[in-house]
């Protein structure tokens, strides 16, 4: 499968969180990693309670490099092993072209609304790469400081050479702008003029991908990730196009946005909008991928056609054995109803930056965006508070998408029946011997409590899709595999509290891999591939008339099942 994590062996580090959570021994006796160790427990209020290092902590050069932040209460209690901390990794401000908003702005808002993790996410271009990649850093250097449950990445929008945008972000250290300067002005497409889908500019954007891998190889920064951004908005992102980026660089090329930001801009006029939700109102053009169908410039319940398409290209991928995971985020420029407005005599391309916003005192209702945190979350099973220990989550596949807040919780864990083992969660792979009996153990915390909208949403019903793992595909262009298929359907009859289901896989022969869905069970219809496939999945958006709020969906990452020859 070539991705290979598990999480039942011991940490490195965890010799130092035991004597860390020691109290017998004063700090003075400590070594520095220990002392940094004792000063989180001690931060989080978690000395003497009892939990592994496995749920709080990452390793110890995970501690290190990150120094003394704490992990604030917000009901950030460690879950099945992890704390799973909410993010958004695509979030523009005043450094961009074609937003308004101070990062401290952002960071704010995305922690007010729950955020554990914020990815800084300016356009690459010209401008930008020659001011505005450095002018901005300070800025989240500050918010780092003001704001100290809520990590704050550094990162850009990558305009992917003969592809659409794409997140880079890199782990914070004394490289992270001279490391992204360098390859925005190196390997971003606007940049280097290199936007059109040529062979060349396919290399130029791999070529991308290798510098940011032997910067974390050389240690000249500590981390990098990439994911895809909006793939299907244009029919930019060929499906052999992703492949190439996920085999070059597995450790860098993760992923993709499941559901794009913008998710108010269906909203009706003159609530809204009236647009396509995810601005998801494009036709195909000179660049676009001519094997796609004329749904994938369109949103499924606020969903992209790549992921919300059971069997579709998300599973070609899946069904290959290849690690590929969704994300869901704000791409917040203007947000709906907000009434700020740029500065007085801002000028962009002189200065890399508009000046701060100001109060306008009129509602903005045909800006498409919701804050950070408000809307789209991205969840993260991290083993510590820390930008490494989430940039590993990430990596791993660790994640659940939702909207909305339609629920508070997941946890899902693969298993060999009747065991009593733990199992492995979403991301990793499970091994059992040949025939043996496989079972999915889903555990769901209810909303319980309104969301942003003061509504609390109600989960109708949770899906069990799964699929076969068929190996490389040798068509790169393929879009669709055969065999994956909604097998399972529970119907949610409860409102509050936590439900529980077992899906029993039963004798497993074949390598297979699972993943979840879920709704609010109010707007629905068969899937693309057929009702046999997938006979209640989520609904074309409507162009115009497409209420967020009213078409709820959460999506796990899968777990793969290798049964041994």
């Amino acid at each position: 499968m070539g991705h290979g994590h598990h999480h039942h062996h011991e940490l490195p580090g965890e010799g130092d969180a035991t004597t860390a959570r020691d109290l017998s021994v004063p700090d003075e006796e400590l070594s520095p990693g220990e002392l940094s160790r004792r000063r989180m427990f001690r931060g989080a209020g978690l000395l003497g309670a009892g939990l592994t290092a496995a749920g709080v902590l990452g390793t110890a050069g995970e501690a290190a490099a990150d120094g003394d932040q704490q992990i604030l209460g917000r009901g950030r209690e460690p879950k099945d092993g992890y704390l799973w901390l909410a993010g958004d990794h695509h979030i523009h401000t005043q450094y961009s072209s074609d937003a308004v908003y101070r990062v401290i702005d952002q960071v704010r808002h995305g922690n007010a609304y729950g955020l554990g993790w914020m990815v800084i996410t300016d356009h690459g271009g010209a401008t930008h790469a020659k001011i505005g990649v450095d002018k901005v850093n300070p800025d989240i250097v500050a918010a780092r400081e003001a704001v100290k449950d809520t990590l704050v990445f550094q990162g850009l929008e990558w305009n992917i050479p003969a592809a659409e945008h794409g997140t880079v972000f890199v782990a914070p250290g004394q490289n992270e702008v001279a490391t992204l300067k360098e390859f925005e002005n190196s390997f971003d497409g606007s940049v280097k003029g290199a936007g059109s889908n040529t062979p060349q500019n396919e290399a130029l954007a791999i070529a991308g991908l290798n510098f940011l891998a032997d910067a974390v190889r050389r240690r000249r920064i500590p981390d990098a990730l990439f994911f895809a951004n909006h793939p299907s908005r244009k029919g930019l992102d060929s499906p052999h196009e992703i492949r190439s980026w996920r085999e070059a660089q597995p450790s860098i090329a993760v992923g993709m946005e499941g559901a794009p930001g913008h998710q108010a801009a269906g909203i009706a006029k003159p609530n809204g909008p009236g647009g396509g939700r995810g601005y998801y109102d494009s036709n195909p053009g000179a660049d676009s991928f001519p094997g796609y169908p004329a749904e994938s410039y369109k949103t499924f319940g606020g969903f992209d056609w790549m992921t919300a398409t059971v069997g579709g290209l998300w599973d070609s991928l899946l069904a290959e054995g290849k690690p590929w995971w969704i994300t869901a985020n704000s791409d917040a420029h203007w947000v709906h109803g907000d009434t700020s407005d740029r500065g007085p005599n801002s000028n962009f391309n002189a200065n890399g930056k508009y000046e701060d916003p100001i109060y306008k005192g009129v509602a903005n209702f045909g800006a498409g965006d919701f804050w950070p945190g408000y809307y789209s979350r991205t969840h993260v099973g991290s083993q510590g508070f820390s930008y490494r220990a989430v940039m590993d989550g990430l990596r791993a596949g660790r994640i659940w998408v939702d909207h909305g807040g339609l629920i508070s919780g997941l946890v899902v864990r693969a298993r060999a029946a009747g065991t009593g083992q733990r199992g492995v969660t979403l991301g990793d792979t499970l091994h059992v011997r040949q025939g043996a009996r496989v079972e999915l153990v889903i555990e769901i915390a209810l909303a319980g409590r309104p969301n942003w909208a003061q509504f609390v949403p109600a989960l109708a019903r949770v899906d069990v899709i799964q699929g076969d793992v068929t190996g490389p595909a040798t068509d790169k262009d393929a879009f669709t595999t055969p065999s994956t298929k909604v097998v399972q359907s529970y119907e949610v009859n409860k409102n509050t509290g936590t439900i529980a289901f077992t899906y029993q896989l039963g004798p497993v022969d074949r390598p297979v891999y699972v993943r979840l869905r879920g709704t609010d069970g109010k707007r629905g219809a068969p899937g693309l591939l057929g009702a046999a496939v997938d006979p209640h999945g989520p609904q074309i958006d409507v162009y115009g008339d497409a209420d967020p709020w009213n078409d709820l969906w959460f999506y796990s990452n899968p777990i793969w099942v290798l049964p041994r020859r």
